[in-house]
């Protein structure tokens, strides 16, 4: 939460020199009401500040109904007016959200709260959510509502990224499309990719990337048909992972990208130490930039309308 508060300057890659506003004229002003993009959710969002910053502006929020923890510096290629077609847009997502809606895992990659206009809902739903999975059972244990936010593992998403994400979310429900299987490059593949550029660029394999690696691994391949899936795709995991095969041989960077969102939740269950945690943080943000980075080799730039499905077993693409 502190991190969120004290990031007052840009991370790499943090602009939309596109989308900013002429350096002489803030498109938000200070006190206005705006919706805010974080991952694939849009929350109800209040501009505290606005500082023009390298010709670009920034602006300081606080999430309507929510601890004043959660309030930081966005730029405004995350930021929305509060007009009625944005919030059927805002209300929409949230109505057609098919991960997880509980309070923890239908957040993005930092636990943001839900949008205020369904804080209450959310807050009373939240057991019911949990205890009887009205959208889908979660394996993880009824415990989940008793996890500290302060013992979440903050993993800050790079924008481009975050566009991912939506973008992934209207593929599947506004355009009805799903990723076409299997994916080349699989999450085994990309996996390897970032050990050989860690390995070039170190001079050598180290041990705890390979095991941060490992864990990736395994945390995919076990939380994708629990949480990583929405509902229109569970009939083509039926179909195509089969057997003993395993997810991070079929599925690739579109599906690996939603575990990030989900792995604060996941990793608040492991007793880490304090400097543990921060070596970890640096690894998975180190990953994220890797992506990043590849996002044209890595991601599909459209889905596939027709839903088929290549193959069956292996993953490997023709």
């Amino acid at each position: 939460m502190a991190n969120s508060s004290r990031d007052d300057s840009p991370t790499d890659g943090d602009t939309s020199s596109g989308d900013a506003p002429p350096s002489n004229s803030s498109l938000y002003s200070e006190g206005e009401k705006i919706l805010a993009y974080h991952g694939p959710r849009i929350y109800e969002a209040k501009v505290q500040k606005a500082e023009l910053r390298k010709n670009e502006w920034r602006y300081f929020v606080h999430y309507l109904g929510w601890n004043k923890n959660w309030d930081e510096w966005v730029g405004g290629d995350r930021l929305l007016k509060n007009t009625e077609d944005n919030i059927m847009k805002q209300q929409a997502l949230d109505k057609k959200q098919g991960v997880d809606k509980n309070t923890k895992s239908g957040r993005s990659a930092q636990t943001k709260p839900k949008s205020s206009s369904d804080a209450k809902a959310e807050k009373e739903d939240h057991k019911n959510n949990v205890t009887k999975g009205k959208k889908r059972k979660n394996d993880l244990g009824a415990e989940k509502d008793t996890v500290s936010l302060e013992k979440l593992v903050k993993i800050q998403i790079p924008p481009t990224l975050r566009k991912q994400l939506v973008d992934d979310w209207e593929f599947i429900f506004q355009q009805d499309k799903l990723v076409k299987l299997p994916r080349s490059p699989t999450v085994d593949d990309i996996l390897q990719k970032y050990l050989d550029y860690r390995t070039k660029k170190d001079g050598k394999v180290t041990d705890p990337v390979g095991e941060v690696l490992k864990g990736i691994r395994c945390y995919f391949d076990k939380a994708l048909p629990v949480m990583l899936l929405y509902k229109k795709e569970r009939k083509q995991y039926q179909e195509t992972v089969v057997g003993d095969v395993s997810p991070s041989t079929i599925y690739g960077a579109e599906h690996l990208l939603r575990l990030f969102v989900k792995l604060p939740e996941l990793l608040a269950y492991v007793n880490i130490e304090e400097e543990t945690q921060t070596r970890l943080q640096q690894k998975l943000l180190d990953f994220l930039k890797f992506l990043q980075k590849n996002h044209s080799t890595f991601f599909l730039s459209a889905y596939d309308g027709s839903k088929s499905v290549e193959g069956k077993g292996k993953g490997k693409h023709d």
